[in-house]
């Protein structure tokens, strides 16, 4: 058994956070098989005593698909308007598949105004207990459609973090389309090795290159280990995991050895 099947058979509160980079399939579409999956392994995670709420991105490469155009335009009126037909769509496929588990999904779009207003926080959180309490799985996302600069939140990432530490958390899940944390780039170097466990954020700052960002995704290793940190300050661990290898949660939770985990100190 290693450190991250111990985190997360300890945690009861956990926040899932989807990628693009994992929904999206070879075509820069949604995969539909990727969302059965995950939607299985959540479940199975609920009916093992756990509350999970999920932070999924995805609303963009969602909204071209179902226009049946891949274009990423930096015309931000075109980017907002396919999030706008993405999240139907991103929403109809998760409650497709948890329905298959008689489980409910519920959908809340936030800016970073929400987490800075001290009541809009409170009615969030409100919100978010009951809906766990009438057993709904809540999917969180950033209001893309109306989102402006000054009230993004960035990337999801922080996005997650900040639900995370709204919701006290025990653990924040991260699915990527890596295995986690290497030494070094795994793409350029035969010999980087996965880093498993992570006791000291700082130092490992120093030692390995955060740069880059995924192609369908905003956020890059180093928001990654920002989402780290900023839970971390709050007491609870993130572990970084590859959403893309089917069963994952399921595996960690039997005991394989998976992912980075991320442990507050």
């Amino acid at each position: 058994m290693g450190k991250a099947n111990d985190i997360l058979r300890g945690s009861r509160k956990i926040v899932l956070k989807i990628g693009s980079n994992v929904l999206a399939g070879s075509e820069g579409k949604v995969d539909a098989t990727v969302v059965e999956s995950i939607a299985e392994q959540v479940c199975n995670l609920i009916a093992s005593g756990k509350q999970v709420i999920i932070v999924s991105s995805g609303a963009e490469i969602s909204g071209v698909s179902a226009i049946g155009r891949w274009s990423r335009h930096g015309d931000i009126n075109y980017k907002q308007a396919m999030c706008a037909i993405g999240q139907v769509e991103l929403m109809m496929a998760y409650k497709r598949y948890f329905a298959k588990n008689e489980i409910t999904v519920g959908q809340i779009l936030l800016t970073r105004d929400n987490f800075t207003d001290n009541n809009s926080s409170l009615h969030i959180r409100n919100t978010l207990f009951t809906l766990l309490d009438e057993r709904v799985v809540p999917i969180i996302n950033e209001n893309d459609s109306v989102s402006v600069d000054e009230m993004n939140i960035g990337d999801n990432d922080a996005l997650a973090a900040l639900t995370a530490n709204l919701w006290n958390a025990d653990l924040l899940i991260l699915m990527s389309d890596i295995d986690g944390v290497y030494d070094k780039s795994p793409k350029s170097n035969d010999g980087a090795t996965l880093i498993r466990e992570v006791t000291d954020i700082e130092a490992l700052e120093r030692e390995i290159d955060t740069a880059g960002k995924s192609s369908f995704g905003t956020g890059g290793m180093a928001s990654k280990i920002e989402a780290a940190k900023a839970v971390g300050r709050f007491g609870a661990a993130m572990l970084l995991v590859n959403g893309k290898k089917k069963g994952i949660l399921d595996d960690i939770n039997e005991g394989a050895e998976e992912g980075t985990i991320f442990l507050a100190r």
